[in-house]
């Protein structure tokens, strides 16, 4: 058979009975290889229920497996935040926006890399900032995108997709390392620390200006730091907890796949609902 034949051929360049049987469950092979002894052994199948949630489409341009989708998200979340800083800057020089527009996509990406000792975003990836000046200069002499994209539910739908995509992949990427980096101390795992990196990893840039101080929180938690705060405790215990990954392969993937999917789901339902406030049109200007 296809599977006998391709144990045979891990057994012939190397790998030992032992990690076989680690690999593979419940099925017996007969190993012959050029007039060796052959040899039965009880090889162990690893069968994992949830390998449907990797196993799609919609799955692979939520992980981002191509450098095609990433960029897409990255422009589809510089876009959503350009919209809410030139909507909320009216009147400001086209440097201000421009700085702004920066501390508002990147915000997290440099508080939590300061916290962990790591390089932050806007300096360890160039495709970043491209994506931020790209819509700059897009909002700035085509204001009238932002007009259409207020009026266009399909569009606006597809950007806070593409917004919560990435989100949720910086939220899961900063909880998970900062998982790695924290010692543990008082439990078998550090259980606050990644999750307040995680949190700010997903909302940070509200913060920014940091002249700012705590007024982005003076009138309550806005939606996407509750939805950052969720997701970054439920990616960490659901990595960290046996109990709750038992059986699992590739958990962090998994988790992360389910966490841009409740962040799609809340956003569009904060967006769309019915106790929604409605977005204010621009006013033109002569």
């Amino acid at each position: 058979s296809n599977f006998q034949n391709s144990v045979t051929t891990l057994y012939s360049t190397g790998i030992s009975i032992t990690h076989l049987k680690r690999r593979y469950r419940s099925q017996q092979v007969i190993i012959s290889i050029m007039g060796r002894r052959k040899e039965t052994v009880v090889v162990e199948e690893t069968v994992d229920p949830t390998e449907w949630m990797l196993g799609n489409a919609v799955a692979d341009f939520i992980l981002m497996n191509t450098n095609e989708i990433r960029y897409m998200c990255m422009f589809g979340y510089a876009f959503f935040v350009a919209t809410n800083v030139f909507n909320a800057t009216k009147g400001k020089s086209f440097t201000f926006r421009f700085v702004q527009l920066i501390c508002a996509c990147t915000g997290g990406g440099i508080i939590v890399p300061i916290l962990l000792n790591l390089i932050p975003v806007p300096i360890a990836q160039d495709a970043f900032p491209v994506a931020v000046l790209v819509n700059y200069f897009i909002h700035t002499y085509f204001p009238v995108i932002r007009e259409v994209y207020a009026l266009s539910t399909p569009l606006k739908t597809v950007v806070i997709c593409l917004f919560e995509i990435l989100r949720a992949m910086v939220v899961c990427k900063f909880t998970g390392v900062a998982g790695a980096s924290i010692p543990a101390s008082d439990f078998s795992f550090p259980v606050f620390g990644p999750i307040f990196c995680g949190t700010i990893g997903g909302c940070g840039g509200a913060f920014f200006p940091l002249n700012k101080g705590f007024d982005p929180i003076a009138k309550g938690v806005a939606p996407p730091m509750f939805s950052a705060f969720l997701g970054a405790t439920f990616f960490h215990l659901f990595t960290q907890l046996p109990s709750l990954n038992q059986g699992m392969i590739d958990a962090p993937k998994k988790a992360n796949v389910m966490v841009a999917i409740f962040f799609m789901a809340y956003s569009l339902f904060k967006t769309f609902s019915p106790t929604a406030t409605p977005v204010k049109k621009e006013k033109k200007t002569v």
